[in-house]
C-alpha cells in the first residue's frame, strides 16, 4: 500500500479534506503531521486534539478506514539548552499512548533523528539517544518510524552510563540532564566490538558452550557437548531440563527481541534436535522420556484439502524452540483427525493453517466441529489467505474458546504464551473486543452498496476489436514438458519472495546489504545456494509440466474453448467473474472474458493454459531431513521447491509469448521479466482475478491431467505436489491483474446457473468474496467434484 507522507491541518480544514479525497480516491494510506492553523504541537494536549479532529474528518466524512491513518505527533530536539524543550521526548511518549487509546487502529509513527540534532557530529551519542528513545516510544505505542537502521544501537548495548545520561535527557528525570549529557559525550569514542577468535568459545564450560551452539545454530560438537552435560548431571531428562533450554530460553528471548532473525533460530532448533536425538536412548533407560517441562501441547495441523505447509512447519519451530510441545499432523487433515489427536494428546493449543481460499471454509468448519465436540482448547489461525478480519467475523463466532490470528512465526509464541499464561483471560479479553470491532467494521463496509450484474456488464473495458492485435499461436493444442533441467530454471527465480519466506523482509539483491538483515540474508542465501547447487547436480527434484493454446472466443463472462479454428466444436467453457464493487467515474469494472475477442466480433482469438510443477521429489527430499533432526533444511527444500515452480512458470511464460508470436522479439533483463514488463498476463485461478478454485478442473482437464503435468488435484483444488503453479495465458495488451472483489447474490447466482452447481457450493467456493451474508448452508466442498 502507498503512504503519503504527509497532510497536516494548517492550511485548515478544506484544505485538509481536498487533499484526504484525493489520497483516499487512489487507494494510500495517509501521515497527519501534528500542525495546524495555529503552528506546530508541541504539547501532549495540542498533539491530541489535532489527531482527534483530523481522525473524525478522515473517518467520519472521507472515509478512510482507521487503519490507514497515520499519526506523527512529531519528535521534537531535546538538550537544546532551552527550559521548554526539556519535556519534547515525554510528550511524545504520553501523546503516542494518548493517540493509540482514543483513536482506534490508527497508527503513530515519528521521524526518530530529529530527537539527537543536538548532537550533530557525536554519531555515538546520536545512535545511543534513538534505541533509547524506540525503547521508550515503542512501549508507548510508536507503531513504525523513520531512523537509519544502518546507525542503530542495540538498547541494551549502549554502555550504562551513556544510557543513565540519554534517558535522564529523554525522561525529563533531572534538572541538569542536558549539562550531564553534554559533558559526557566529550568523553564517548564509538568502539566496534573486539575480533574474537572462531573457537574461543570452546574455553567455556559446556553450559555456556551449549548455549553458544545453540544460539549460533553450531552442530559440529553438540553430540560430545551433550554427553559431556549427561555425564556430569544425574539423570539424561537434566540434560534437556537444564543446559539446553536454557540455551534455548536465551534463543527465545533474542528472537522475541527482534535480535535473532527466523533463519537463526529455525539453525537453533536443528542443535536442539540433534542433542536430544543423542539423548533418547539414555532416557528410555531411564525411563524418563515421558517427563517434560513443556510450556505446553500445541497440536498444528494444515486442514483438509490443502497441501502447504512451509508457514506451519516453521511455527512449529519456533514453539519448539520456546519450550512448546508440537504435534503436527501435517497436511490434508480432516476435521476428525484434528479433534480426535486433540483429545488423545491432551492438548493446550490447536493451530489450524492454509494457503488456498477453500481452506478458509474448511477452518469455519473445523471450528464448528470443535465446538460441537465440547473441545475446550484455543484455536490458532494462520496462512497466506488468512486475515485478522476473516478469523473475527467467519471462524471466531462458530466456536466458544478464544480464536487468535497468527499473522506470522514471529507472533506465535507471545500468541501462546498469552493464552496459556498467568494473564490468559485478560489476553482472551482483548483478543473478543478486537474481533468485535473488526466485525463491526467489516458490517459497515458491507453495507457499501455493489453494482447490479446488468449494470456492471454495462461497463466492461470498450476495446476495438476490429481493430486489435491479434496473433495467431504457431501450434494448438498441448505440449507436454516430460523433464526439464533444472538448471534451466535457476535464472528465471526471484528470490525476494524466498527472504520473505523465512520472515526476511526486503527485496533481492538489496536485502544482502541491508544494515540490519544483511548478515542473516547472506548466510539464509549462502545455504540456499550450496543445497540449490546439489538438487541441481543430483536432480534430486523434478521439473514437469505441459501448456497449451486454444483457438477461443468470449460470451457474456464466459470464455468458450474450440477444437478447431473455425470454432465448430466446443471443448469447454471457462467462467470469470465480474467486478461490482462502485468506481470512479470512468473506470470500467472488467472481467477476465473482457480481453478475448467475443464470438461476434467475428475475430480469431486464443487463450492458453499452462501448469508446471518442481515439486515432485521434494516431499521424501524434506523428509529425510527430517529424519536427521535437520528442520532447517528440511524447510529450505520446500521454499527452493516453490521458487524453482514459480521460476518454470516464468520461464515457460516466455517461451509462451515467443511461440505466440508477439513476445518473439523480446529483449528484457532478468529484473526487467520479474517486474512483468511484457505483453499479456498468466492469471491463476484461485487469485484475485479469478477467485474461484474449481476453475482448476477445466483447465487440468485440457492439460492432460496428473498424467501430462505430474500434479493432482485436491478435493479443495489444491495442487499436489505443493510446488505446482497453473494458470491462463491472455495476450491481448490491455490485459493487467485486478481483484474481483465483493460479489452481490445476483452474479452469483447467475455464477452458478452458468458453471451448472447450486447457489450454495458456488456460495461456498467464492465464500471470501461474498458482498452479503448467504442464507443458505453449503454442501461440503468435496460433493462439488
Amino acid at each position: 500500500k502507498a503512504v503519503v507522507n504527509s497532510l497536516s491541518l494548517k492550511e485548515g480544514e478544506e484544505t485538509f479534506r481536498t487533499h484526504a479525497r484525493l489520497v483516499r480516491r487512489y487507494g494510500a494510506a495517509v501521515i497527519v503531521m501534528a500542525f495546524d492553523e495555529d503552528g506546530q504541537a508541541t504539547t501532549v494536549e495540542r498533539k491530541l486534539a489535532i489527531a482527534q479532529r483530523a481522525y473524525r474528518i478522515l473517518t467520519e466524512e472521507v472515509g478512510f478506514p482507521p487503519e490507514d491513518v497515520i499519526f506523527d505527533p512529531n519528535v521534537l530536539t531535546v538538550a537544546t539548552g532551552i527550559e521548554e524543550h526539556d519535556g519534547y521526548a515525554l510528550a511524545f511518549f504520553e501523546a503516542a499512548h494518548r493517540i493509540k487509546e482514543a483513536l482506534p487502529f490508527a497508527k503513530v509513527s515519528g521521524g526518530i533523528s530529529n530527537v539527537s540534532f543536538s548532537f550533530r557530529g557525536n554519531n555515538t551519542v546520536r545512535e545511543a539517544m534513538h534505541a533509547a528513545f524506540l525503547y521508550h516510544a515503542i512501549r508507548a505505542g510508536l507503531d513504525m518510524g523513520i531512523v537509519n537502521a544502518g546507525q542503530l544501537a542495540v538498547y541494551e548495548d549502549v554502555p550504562k552510563d551513556l544510557l543513565a545520561r540519554v534517558e535522564d535527557v529523554l525522561l525529563n528525570r533531572r534538572p541538569d540532564a542536558t549539562e550531564r549529557l553534554l559533558a559526557f559525550a566529550d568523553s564517548v569514542k564509538k568502539t566496534g566490538p573486539a575480533e574474537a577468535k572462531t573457537d574461543a568459545w570452546r574455553s567455556g564450560t559446556v553450559e555456556q558452550r551449549l548455549t553458544h551452539a545453540l544460539v549460533h545454530g553450531i552442530t559440529d560438537f553438540v553430540e560430545s557437548d551433550t554427553e559431556e552435560a549427561r555425564a556430569r548431571l544425574p539423570r539424561p531428562l537434566d540434560v534437556i531440563e537444564g543446559p539446553l533450554m536454557a540455551g534455548m530460553n536465551v534463543v527465545g528471548d533474542l528472537f522475541g527481541a527482534g535480535k535473532m532473525f527466523l533463519p537463526q533460530v529455525v539453525k537453533s532448533a536443528r542443535v536442539m534436535k540433534r542433542a536430544v536425538a543423542y539423548l533418547e536412548p539414555y532416557l528410555q533407560a531411564d525411563k524418563a522420556a515421558g517427563a517434560s517441562t513443556s510450556q505446553g501441547k500445541v497440536l498444528l495441523a494444515t486442514v483438509k484439502g490443502d497441501v502447504h505447509d512451509i508457514g506451519k512447519n516453521i511455527v512449529g519451530v519456533v514453539l519448539a524452540c520456546n519450550g512448546y510441545e508440537v504435534i503436527d499432523l501435517g497436511v490434508m487433515v480432516s476435521a476428525d483427525r484434528i479433534l480426535k489427536a486433540a483429545k488423545e494428546h491432551a492438548v493446550d493449543v490447536v493451530g489450524l493453517s492454509g494457503l488456498i481460499t477453500p481452506s478458509l471454509e474448511e477452518m469455519t468448519h473445523v471450528a464448528r466441529e470443535l465446538e460441537r465436540a465440547g473441545c475446550a482448547v484455543p484455536l490458532l489461525i494462520g496462512g497466506a489467505t488468512t486475515s485478522p478480519v476473516h478469523t473475527a467475523v467467519k471462524i471466531a463466532p462458530a466456536y466458544g474458546r478464544p480464536v487468535v490470528h497468527v499473522h506470522d512465526a514471529s507472533r506465535a509464541v507471545g500468541v501462546a504464551s498469552g493464552l496459556l499464561g498467568a494473564e490468559k483471560a485478560a489476553f482472551a479479553d482483548a483478543n473478543r473486543k478486537k474481533q468485535a470491532l473488526l466485525a463491526g467494521e467489516y458490517a459497515q463496509r458491507a453495507k457499501k452498496p455493489l453494482v447490479p450484474l446488468a449494470a456492471a456488464r454495462g461497463r466492461r473495458p470498450k476495446i476495438d476489436w476490429a481493430a486489435a492485435d491479434l496473433p495467431t499461436p504457431s501450434f494448438t493444442g498441448v505440449r507436454v514438458l516430460a523433464d526439464v533441467p533444472l538448471d534451466t530454471l535457476v535464472p528465471f527465480i526471484d528470490w525476494s519472495p524466498f527472504f520473505h519466506a523465512w520472515e526476511l523482509r526486503g527485496r533481492y539483491p538489496r536485502i544482502l546489504e541491508d544494515p540490519v538483515l544483511g548478515d542473516r540474508a547472506k548466510e539464509l542465501f549462502a545455504d540456499a545456494q550450496t543445497l540449490l547447487a546439489r538438487i541441481v547436480k543430483d536432480r534430486l527434484l523434478s521439473a514437469r509440466g505441459a501448456y497449451g493454446f486454444f483457438p477461443a472466443a468470449s460470451e457474456g463472462d464466459d470464455v468458450v474453448l474450440f477444437a478447431d479454428e473455425a470454432r465448430t466444436q466446443q471443448l469447454a467453457t471457462l467462467h470469470t467473474l465480474r467486478q461490482q464493487m462502485e468506481k470512479p467515474e470512468g473506470q470500467p469494472l472488467e472481467a477476465l472474458a473482457d480481453y478475448v475477442a467475443p464470438l461476434a466480433s467475428r475475430r480469431r482469438d486464443h487463450l492458453g493454459l499452462f501448469a508446471v510443477t518442481t515439486g515432485i521429489g521434494a516431499d521424501s527430499l524434506a523428509r529425510s531431513y527430517e529424519a536427521a533432526h535437520d528442520d532447517y533444511s528440511a524447510i529450505l527444500v520446500k521454499a527452493l521447491a516453490d521458487r524453482l515452480a514459480e521460476a518454470f512458470a516464468e520461464m515457460l511464460h516466455q517461451r509462451a509469448r515467443a511461440d505466440w508470436g508477439y513476445g518473439r522479439h523480446e529483449a528484457l533483463s532478468h529484473d526487467e521479466l520479474l517486474r512483468e514488463k511484457y505483453r499479456g498476463i498468466r492469471p491463476a485461478p484461485g487469485y484475485p482475478a479469478c477467485p474461484d478454485h474449481t476453475e482448476k478442473g477445466t483447465l487440468m482437464t485440457l492439460l492432460g491431467g496428473a498424467e501430462a503435468t505430474g500434479i493432482a488435484l485436491t478435493e479443495s483444488f489444491a495442487m499436489s505436489p505443493a510446488a505446482s503453479v497453473s494458470g491462463f495465458y491472455f495476450a491481448h495488451p490491455d490485459a493487467h491483474y485486478f481483484a474481483v472483489g465483493r460479489l452481490g447474490l445476483d452474479q452469483v447466482e447467475d455464477y452458478a446457473r452458468r458453471k451448472g452447481m447450486s447457489p450454495e457450493d458456488a456460495e461456498r467456493w467464492l465464500a471470501p468474496n461474498l458482498g452479503y451474508e448467504p442464507a443458505r448452508t453449503a454442501a461440503p466442498a468435496a460433493a462439488v467434484r
